[in-house]
């Protein structure tokens, strides 16, 4: 069902579980898909003793990726026109992700109706892990 302007308001918000307890085996599978196979995601010992991390951590990406599944669950399929986000924490295995989006405007333009979206994704302790912006179009 796509999202209409006409039930929607500025600060109106939406929110999802998009990964429960993160395991290093989807760490593995994104390093495949992505071909990013930087080994501070996947090497233990290498992320430990050689870069200094308390564990290997998530892909950015990965996070923006789970953020963008909220999104598109919200807005509908094929309907995002924006989407960026900065990565302001790492994400561990074991995390609980809870993406956010928060309706910053409503607006039209050339006949066609669009949202504005503020997004936050947080870990299982409230720490937000990115933040960003999208923007979609929507039904009047």
């Amino acid at each position: 069902m796509a999202l209409n302007a006409s039930a929607i308001s500025v600060g109106d918000t939406y929110q999802e579980v998009v990964a429960e307890n993160l395991s290093r085996t989807q760490l593995v599978q994104y390093a495949g898909a992505s071909g990013d196979y930087n080994p501070i995601h996947t090497d233990t010992p290498f992320a430990q003793e050689i870069a200094g991390y308390p564990s290997v951590f998530a892909h950015g990406m990965l996070s923006m990726g789970m953020t963008g599944r909220m999104l598109t669950n919200y807005v509908g399929d094929g309907r995002l026109t924006a989407f960026g986000v900065r990565f302001t924490r790492q994400v561990f295995p074991g995390a609980t992700l809870t993406a956010k989006a928060t309706v910053a405007a409503v607006r039209q333009e050339d006949g066609q109706h669009f949202v504005d979206l503020a997004l936050s994704t947080t870990n299982q302790d409230g720490q937000e892990v990115c933040k960003g912006d999208a923007s979609a179009r929507i039904d009047p």
